[in-house]
């Protein structure tokens, strides 16, 4: 019974405030401006470019300037790729089969990358995420159009987090983000932790598949979510964060698609496209100010980000998109947590790279300001 108490205040614990203000500013602002050009242009149809681009501005929040570029342009490399492999898979007409093909593929590499490079957030969750996305909507613009949106968004969140430096103007050379050199027992760890995204998040579309639900890559997604946690019991949290937060998010997605007195969609007749738009901006500021302190409460406001730039590229029923939603999530991160409790690393005493319990040792440079 105390174990079990433990486990249920861990749930609800909100983690020590670190700066998460200024961060959650950065990632709305990087979001806001590619998103606002969309609008004013006609093109709101389009967020979901902007977003997954903008998306970089995530990394890298507690680091110095010059380390957190450098971190930053690596996550850009993950998102963009996620983004241009789904983009290319939607233009070419690639099915649900293929689409799960792909993604296992990209959920081992991914990991095996975010390891090497020591993405934090950690793993290729959003990768995984923007290329199921975006392989799931059609698009009316080229393939380069997409891809030029998402990049420009992530160049400008790069931009955005660099802003800062022009106060202190201190560049030191040679500073380095403290990365472990992927060999021995922690190569080990990373390729046992890439055969564990490339399990779950293979599995998870696989019964999104044959369940007759349209949207695996929700599934899917879900499925890679636990595998980020730092060891087993913070695994299970993040599977039940994600399923519980993303449940009080549809309902806020709800309220906000289904015609009733609550929706805010009432007032601007004519101008759904625009609406939607704007409350995906306003969403994103608290989906980061939580994310690195509760999952769950970010999840609450993600859901509703990711739900509406879906709707806006390809709406649906919204009582279908709730359904398959919380169905799909339901599924993909029971998978992601059966993954993360039958697949233990070799030495599953020692430390595991993806899980985040090697220390970090990344700290400012020598003259180089804190970060801001």
């Amino acid at each position: 019974m105390p174990a079990i108490m433990a486990h249920a205040r861990e749930l609800h614990r909100l983690g020590p405030p670190n700066n998460d203000r200024l961060s959650a500013v950065r990632v709305a602002l990087s979001v806001a401006v590619p998103g606002l050009v969309l609008i004013l242009i006609g093109r709101p149809d389009l967020m979901m470019y902007a977003v997954f681009g903008a998306l970089t501005g995530m990394y890298g929040r507690t680091e110095t300037h010059q380390l957190r570029l450098k971190h930053q342009a690596q996550a850009a490399l993950i998102l963009v790729g996620g983004l241009t492999i789904g983009v290319f898979l939607s233009v070419n007409h690639v099915g649900s089969w293929g689409l799960v093909l792909v993604a296992t593929l990209f959920a081992g590499a991914g990991s095996l990358y975010a390891d090497a490079v020591r993405l934090k957030p950690i793993g290729p969750f959003f990768g995984i995420l923007a290329l199921g996305a975006c392989a799931s909507v059609p698009t009316d613009v080229s393939f380069a159009t997409a891809v030029l949106i998402g990049a420009a968004s992530a160049a400008f969140s790069i931009l955005v987090g660099f802003t800062g430096w022009l106060r202190h103007r201190a560049w030191v050379a040679g500073a380095a983000r403290d990365v472990p050199v992927l060999r021995g027992p922690l190569r080990q760890a990373a390729l046992v932790h890439a055969a564990r995204y490339s399990l779950a998040v293979g599995t998870a579309g696989l019964i999104g598949m044959l369940s007759g639900i349209g949207h695996p890559h929700w599934a899917m997604a879900a499925a890679a979510v636990p595998l980020a946690g730092a060891d087993l019991p913070s695994r299970v949290h993040r599977g039940i964060h994600r399923i519980v937060g993303t449940f009080l998010g549809l309902a806020v997605v709800a309220v906000v698609l289904f015609p009733s007195p609550l929706s805010p969609l009432q007032y601007f007749p004519g101008h759904t496209a625009v609406a939607l738009a704007v409350l995906v901006i306003l969403f994103q500021f608290p989906t980061e100010l939580f994310m690195a302190r509760h999952y769950g409460w970010a999840m609450v406001f993600f859901t509703p980000v990711i739900l509406l730039i879906a709707q806006l590229a390809a709406p649906l029923d919204p009582g279908v998109l709730v359904l398959e939603r919380g169905v799909e999530t339901f599924v993909g991160a029971v998978v992601g947590i059966a993954v993360a409790v039958l697949i233990r690393a070799p030495g599953a005493a020692g430390p595991e790279v993806s899980s985040g319990t090697v220390p970090d040792t990344t700290v400012p440079a020598v003259g180089e300001a804190g970060p801001t």
